[in-house]
């Protein structure tokens, strides 16, 4: 089945070259096929096998039941999964009927979740049972009007307009159609990420941008080949993620062990022991984990090849995990914009306490804030270019003229680079942290902070712990007249914020510190 054009043609009546056809799920999927990859395991879920010709069934019928749903080409359709054969499906099905599929990460609140799908526009959106009491203020969205549900739809409280639909009954067999007449150009698939103003925003990703990634880091960093096995910690959901899951191990006909459950070092250690992965995916907060759960040195005697990426891999983290399991991690910096990692160490060749040099296929700038190239060994802000990065993020318009600069993109991040070309990660130009490999935005939390009635400022930072892992801490200004405590501080933004973004400590102060302007000296706070 044919799934791109090759080189681009030129119309006869415009002498204009035109954008190639490609269709990323054709990419993926149809090209195993014509292989003859079909009974070849594409995923593993929770013991059971499932071969590509098992997964084109399942795509098939996801795209026959979006068609008939009404779904239109470039149309939204919000997937709340955990990382599953469904979830697959889901992605590669959407794409393939020529719609946007957006997977939302499964740690949000039904707030959180509800402002996403008005922000989408979306009209359909496919969720799990599992996560009914979320998935409600997907619902909450006026433009929500249909909601498929792996599992019990009496499970979901949804208001009478939304039509809710049993997944059996929704995702019938089909045969599998022609892909639509998608072009490198069109759009495939939306990631939502944190704003620095605690407003997600979704990046918007092409058709051509999952080959060009598989193309880049899993064939020239990672070598990636047919007879790997594939674990990431990483959910579908993260652009990290998908590359690991899906993008990479479909790219070549290998197979992907999926993990629906929450990820804790004892789970995952056991799933590696059962499954044996030859390619380890995680963030440096799990490789700390990992250490500290005392798991035998044999644990990860399958794995070729470990790979951490979301944050910056403190030195002694990577040294210490080669030390006790014999797996060498390659550290790497990505985004969601560019879909995934495009500064790397090297198998052989890792710089420890470095992100490496630039992923063939990427180009990266160290610039000072007038733009200029800073000298080697002197800081400034990171940018970046490649063929992967978003067309930019949906309906931000002053965001887009300040991240995107015409091919290249500012990351956010601060950098020096060695004589050599070795790239070293020094800090943020904004006040976004990370916490286990995710952004958190300070003013999100800060904000959940001050609307308790106890509480008259808060200011959140990014904190290292003794193995260098930033974690959020909050400092706190409490009314005169009032007294709070730590403990219930941290419980009230668990009822409002993901478990990711809550602060680990809080701390009381009589005052912040503050600029003459009144602008927090956050720096002040870091140390």
């Amino acid at each position: 089945m044919s799934t791109a054009a090759g080189p681009a043609s030129t119309s006869p009546a415009s002498g204009v070259a035109a954008t190639p056809r490609l269709n990323s799920c054709a990419w993926l999927l149809d090209r195993r096929l014509d292989a003859g990859d079909g009974e070849r395991v594409a995923l593993r879920c929770d013991g059971v096998d499932h071969t590509y010709a098992g997964v084109a069934r399942m795509v098939a019928s996801v795209a026959a039941a979006l068609y008939a749903s009404g779904v239109r080409r470039e149309e939204r359709v919000l997937l709340l999964l955990p990382d599953t054969p469904e979830l697959v499906a889901c992605l590669l099905g959407a794409m393939r009927a020529g719609a946007v599929p957006v997977p939302l990460s499964t740690m949000l609140t039904a707030g959180e979740l509800a402002f996403i799908a008005e922000d989408s526009g979306a009209r359909l959106a496919v969720v799990s049972e599992r996560f009914a009491t979320a998935a409600a203020g997907i619902a909450r969205s006026p433009e929500i009007g249909g909601m498929v549900v792996v599992g019990d739809p009496a499970a979901v409280a949804v208001p009478e307009r939304v039509a809710v639909e049993a997944w059996s009954q929704w995702a019938q067999p089909a045969e599998l159609a022609a892909p639509a007449a998608t072009t490198a150009e069109s759009p495939a698939f939306w990631l939502y990420t944190s704003g620095t103003t605690g407003s997600p925003k979704a990046a918007m990703h092409r058709h051509a941008d999952m080959p060009y990634t598989a193309g880049t880091y899993a064939a020239q960093v990672l070598g990636i080949r047919p007879g790997d096995r594939c674990l990431s910690v990483a959910k579908l959901f993260f652009a990290y993620g998908l590359g690991n899951s899906l993008t990479f191990p479909f790219s070549v006909g290998a197979s992907t062990v999926l993990n629906p459950g929450p990820p804790t070092p004892a789970s995952v250690a056991e799933l590696v022991r059962r499954e044996q992965p030859t390619l380890f995916f995680a963030t440096p907060t799990f490789y700390a984990g990992l250490l500290a759960a005392d798991l035998p040195a044999d644990t990860f005697a399958s794995v070729r090849q470990g790979v951490s990426a979301g944050e910056p891999l403190p030195a002694s983290i990577l040294e210490r995990f080669r030390e006790c399991f014999g797996v060498e991690i390659l550290d790497g910096i990505g985004s969601t914009e560019a879909l995934h990692i495009f500064l790397s160490n090297r198998p052989g060749e890792v710089h420890p306490g470095t992100s490496g040099t630039p992923v063939p296929g990427y180009e990266v700038r160290v610039v000072d804030d007038g733009g200029a190239d800073v000298a080697d060994g002197e800081t400034g802000h990171l940018l970046v270019r490649g063929e992967s990065m978003a067309t930019g993020y949906w309906c931000r318009t002053a965001l887009n003229r300040r991240t995107f600069l015409g091919d290249w993109m500012r990351t956010g991040d601060v950098y020096t680079r060695s004589a050599d070309g070795v790239h070293t990660y020094c800090g943020r130009s904004d006040d976004m942290l990370k916490a286990g490999g995710i952004w958190v935005s300070p003013a999100e939390v800060e904000a959940t902070l001050v609307a308790h009635p106890d509480v008259v400022e808060a200011a959140v930072v990014g904190r290292a712990d003794d193995d260098g892992i930033v974690r959020p801490v909050a400092y706190v200004v409490v009314r005169a007249d009032r007294s709070v405590d730590a403990a219930t501080l941290v419980d009230f933004c668990r009822e409002r914020l993901a478990p990711f973004k809550r602060p680990r400590q809080v701390f009381f102060l009589a005052e912040l510190p503050k600029t003459a302007t009144g602008k927090i000296q956050r720096y002040k706070l870091r140390g």
